[in-house]
């Protein structure tokens, strides 16, 4: 059944989590806020020895059947080297273009705790009234912008006073808004909204008491920006892994801000058959707006866990983002659709339920035929034209 999701509660925890720093290689920070979370939601959990997150909700199965996943980590900056001027050169940790970042304020962490900075990134000619045209004409890429510390230095020695040192981390501000209309904008979105409409979707099943088929993992990732996120942590008796993330929205697509969205494709290859369709049939049967969509350059938690051998049916429910990986943008109302339905996901039997309780079985029992029918081909589809040959 659906449950309601308490608004205020996900934005609030979204805010919480959007204003914390956390690219991927230093996310303890998030990982602490997100672990209590969890721990006032009455979670058993645990965390891994570099710091993801398991947490149990238990259900009428004695082991763990289905995990939902998402992320805590986001892109970032790393220093490369503290150039002669006093100014920062950068790299990107994650995917992300330097296009972005341009103008984008940030936070400088130092191995010294008490030492943190701030700065903006800035393309090496900033100024229109010294360059001129030649502003619009420099091009885009990590080698021609720099990080401007916000701090009176002039030279490389200057900088290292301040403690600032190659491999330092850069984190991109995200200063997040939600505008009168329900439209959140921010960076880091991507994956930390997800996070929120997953942990308000967990306050909703425990608001309303509502049980559980089967005992399910919700596992938070932290590296999943840089490839690695489900590599390990998981239950070795899943039999439905769901991946939360961003849902691309852009010319071509079919994810919207508004809606929740079930992909069926993405650079890794199509998701389960059977789970993917019917996590948009229970989205339809209980008036969860959703659309399906297909992407391309793009991949989830969902890879890394079928790439370290999880045998698992994989699926994957988006929020619509705008601008991913840049300025993003989304709707509370998509985030509250994808909390319904986890709740309704949540609740369901596995997909189907003898088969899936086993790593493998009998062909007899296969259930092929009866849930993915097609038509053979006919032997011969030559057809000869009269006269064809004489």
């Amino acid at each position: 059944m659906d449950a309601p999701v308490d608004v205020e509660y996900l934005t609030s925890t979204l805010m919480e989590l959007l204003r914390t720093p956390s690219p991927s290689g230093r996310t303890d920070a998030v990982m602490q806020l997100v672990g209590q979370r969890i721990e006032e939601l009455g979670l058993p959990f645990d965390l891994t020895r570099r710091g993801m997150l398991r947490a149990t909700l238990r259900g009428r199965t004695d082991v763990v059947r289905r995990a939902v996943v998402v992320h805590a980590d986001t892109i970032g900056l790393m220093v490369k080297r503290v150039k002669d001027n006093g100014r920062l050169e950068v790299v990107p940790v994650g995917s992300h273009s330097a296009r972005f970042s341009e103008g984008a304020h940030v936070t400088i962490f130092t191995d010294d705790f008490e030492r943190v900075y701030t700065g903006t990134v800035l393309p090496l000619k900033s100024s229109g009234h010294t360059f001129g045209d030649e502003i619009d004409t420099q091009g885009v890429g990590w080698e021609v912008v720099e990080v401007r510390i916000d701090e009176p230095v002039e030279s490389a020695g200057d900088v290292r006073a301040l403690g600032v040192e190659v491999g330092d981390f850069v984190a991109l501000d995200a200063a997040p808004q939600i505008t009168r209309g329900g439209y959140v904008k921010s960076r880091h979105l991507d994956d930390k909204a997800g996070l929120a409409a997953c942990l308000a979707a967990l306050k909703a099943l425990r608001d309303a008491d509502l049980p559980l088929a089967v005992t399910a993992q919700f596992l938070v990732t932290i590296g999943e920006e840089v490839g690695f996120g489900a590599t390990h942590g998981l239950s070795q008796d899943l039999a439905e892994l769901v991946a939360v993330d961003n849902a691309v929205v852009a010319e071509g697509q079919t994810s919207r801000e508004e809606l929740v969205s079930v992909g069926m494709l993405d650079m890794t290859g199509p998701f389960d058959y059977h789970l993917s369709r019917r996590l948009h049939a229970l989205a339809g049967a209980h008036g969860i707006p959703a659309v399906r969509d297909v992407y391309r350059h793009y991949r989830s938690d969902a890879a890394p866990a079928l790439e370290a051998g999880i045998e698992a049916r994989a699926a994957l429910l988006g929020f619509g983002l705008e601008s991913s990986h840049g300025h993003e943008r989304t709707h509370l109302d998509g985030l509250v659709a994808l909390a319904r339905l986890l709740v309704v996901y949540l609740q369901s039997g596995l997909t189907f339920d003898e088969w899936d309780r086993a790593e493998h079985g009998d062909l007899a029992d296969f259930p092929s035929d009866s849930v993915q029918p097609v038509q053979m081909e006919p032997v011969d589809r030559t057809v000869v034209p009269d006269g064809a040959f004489g």
